[in-house]
């Protein structure tokens, strides 16, 4: 008989010490909540022939696969306005933000920030594109002296543009689809953007040309970082253990140019998300409010 009881205790401490593995680092069957602005190609877009989680992609989203894949855990993207993202983490929602955040003091006294990464030329080389009409017109910071200069909100382009055209009228803008469209339209008269950025909406749009200018990049400006909740520390050292793990495989480059391959593709579709949060109220999830198709 008491054979028996110890026989069920130690099978129930197996039990115990199997379930408590399956959450320790690994952390199986568990879902990372990553909260990302997919309205950026070649970083966080859409892929319209795919369903589900699988129609986010761009370089974040395999860097983000890569980070649950590595923890053991089932990844949940959450789509979500750029200002959103780092409002969610800050209330819990998600466990992380990946969506091309570069480092910035304020972000750094506000939240974890992870090692940084390297996607391409997509941080180092920031430009300011304009209407074709007007390629090769703005050449130096002087240039855009009382020109209407759109830039995402708490973005590191409205930065540049706050510290290297001071002359300018910057216009604050949500998202970068729905500001293309704006520059076509002529609300501003040029748009600072990632040059990865540029990029793409130069190959899917023969209406937008480079202006001439090009920001010069401090180097703490030229990789990205990821999100994370103030204090969520353990976290962060995991994060920061496979972001070197990513590094030393040499993986970026590959991930970078199919990105880009991805982006410049028939079904790639940068999409605007508007949700409570970014209007100042409660909540961290929305619907699509308007696309821009890249083709």
């Amino acid at each position: 008989m008491k054979l028996k009881k110890i026989l069920a205790l130690l099978l129930a401490l197996c039990l115990i010490v199997t379930a408590a593995a399956a959450c320790g680092d690994g952390k199986k069957g568990e879902k990372l909540k990553v909260a990302t602005s997919p309205d950026f190609a070649p970083m966080a877009f859409v892929d319209t022939s795919k369903q589900g989680q699988e129609q986010y992609v761009g370089f974040d989203m395999m860097l983000a696969r890569y980070i649950a894949e590595e923890m053991g855990m089932e990844l949940e993207i959450m789509p979500m306005s750029f200002d959103a993202c780092t409002t969610a983490v800050s209330m819990g929602t998600v466990d992380m933000a990946i969506s091309g955040f570069s480092w910035r003091q304020d972000r750094e006294d506000g939240f974890n920030l992870s090692d940084f990464y390297y996607p391409g030329d997509n941080e180092s080389d920031q430009v300011v594109i304009v209407r074709k009409e007007d390629e090769g017109k703005y050449t130096k910071a002087e240039d855009f002296n009382g020109v209407k200069v759109g830039a995402q909100t708490s973005s590191l382009q409205e930065s540049l543009c706050q510290e290297q055209l001071p002359g300018c009228e910057i216009v604050v803008v949500g998202d970068l689809g729905t500001a293309l469209l704006q520059l076509k339209k002529g609300d501003f008269d040029a748009m600072a953007v990632a040059k990865g950025q540029a990029d793409v909406f130069m190959s899917n749009d023969s209406d937008v040309a480079l202006s001439g200018f090009q920001f010069e990049v401090d180097e703490k400006y030229t990789a990205n970082v990821i999100v994370l909740k103030k204090g969520n520390d353990d976290l962060t050292k995991k994060v920061n253990d496979i972001l070197k793990k990513a590094y030393d495989a040499g993986v970026y480059g590959e991930w970078y140019d199919e990105a880009k391959e991805q982006a410049m593709s028939a079904t790639a579709q940068e999409v605007t998300i508007e949700d409570e949060t970014s209007s100042g109220e409660e909540g961290t999830e929305g619907g699509e409010s308007s696309q821009l198709e890249s083709e």
